[in-house]
């Protein structure tokens, strides 16, 4: 993908290259002057064995586990490649940003831009404590999407799904999310499936979530159909490859060696590849209705 001369997302916030802080810190560490100021605090907390664990749970809070800053490996900032897929990401948001904000008026919505959140290791978000091990992610919540840099080295290494073009349809297909809380899709399919939830059908609950990932791929093909001026030849193959690697039965296959497709939450392989292509070749959001 060329992305060469694009400008890179102003909403970001970096929790892997701040100064002082871990992945998921809350903003980066306690400045000298705060600390002479609780100082007198500190020192009385410091005399009693309840007062030291009173200060333990205030600095977990606060800084995070410390344990988690030491596996997060990104004290006073990340690697080189961290860098260089932050820089390539930020350019990927910006070029969606300039397409929803350009498209979504034709549907009579208001695109709102979403905040997207760079971290390693762990960090925290408005729905919850999140880890590499959840992937990328939107938090309808707090309107941002989460992206632990590490999933890229797992796309890579581990799903067969390399490229740059791979990993801006991943983030492609969370800004879909956020193009479905604008619509108001996901609060209609959330209360679905806390009802299926509540009556004990947990299979009806996963199965509700497949449409809304097989449209957020339809989303991210018609993002993909207006930035095709940025695209080298292989990149609509290197998402339709991601796409297939990351279907349920693939990973399921993988993993454990069989499938099981009541546990599907996010569709085959067959159906991501097939609904971004759609959103890819023609778009148009009324060809993403995947609830029919």
């Amino acid at each position: 993908m060329r992305l060469d001369d694009e400008l890179e997302s102003r909403n970001v916030e970096d929790r892997i290259s701040s100064s002082g802080g871990f992945a998921g810190g809350f903003g980066g560490g306690m400045s000298l002057g705060r600390v002479m100021m609780l100082w007198p605090i500190i020192r009385m907390l410091l005399r009693t064995k309840f007062g030291w664990a009173i200060l333990a749970v205030g600095a977990f809070f606060y800084f995070g586990n410390p344990l988690g800053m030491l596996s997060s490996g990104a004290v006073g900032g990340g690697s080189k490649a961290d860098e260089k897929d932050a820089i390539f990401i930020k350019k990927v948001l910006k070029t969606t940003e300039d397409v929803w904000s350009q498209l979504l008026p034709k549907y009579s919505y208001k695109y709102s831009k979403p905040v997207m959140v760079l971290y390693r290791g762990h960090t925290t978000s408005g729905c919850g404590f999140a880890s590499a091990q959840m992937g990328p992610f939107y938090c309808p919540a707090d309107k941002k999407i989460y992206v632990d840099l590490s999933f890229f080295d797992e796309l890579k290494n581990v799903h067969k799904a390399g490229g740059d073009f791979a990993q801006a349809y991943v983030l492609a297909h969370e800004v879909g999310h956020h193009i479905q809380d604008i619509l108001g899709t996901l609060d209609k399919i959330n209360a679905m499936q806390h009802r299926a939830k509540r009556a004990g059908d947990k299979t009806k609950a996963n199965h509700l979530q497949i449409p809304v990932e097989l449209q957020a791929d339809c989303y991210a093909g018609i993002w993909a159909h207006y930035v095709q001026s940025k695209l080298d030849r292989g990149d609509i193959e290197e998402a339709l490859n991601a796409a297939t690697r990351i279907g349920d039965d693939t990973l399921q296959k993988e993993s454990q060696g069989y499938v099981v497709p009541d546990s599907f939450t996010h569709g085959t392989s067959k159906q991501r590849s097939k609904w971004f292509y759609r959103g890819f070749r023609s778009g148009d959001m009324r060809e993403c209705n995947t609830f029919r």
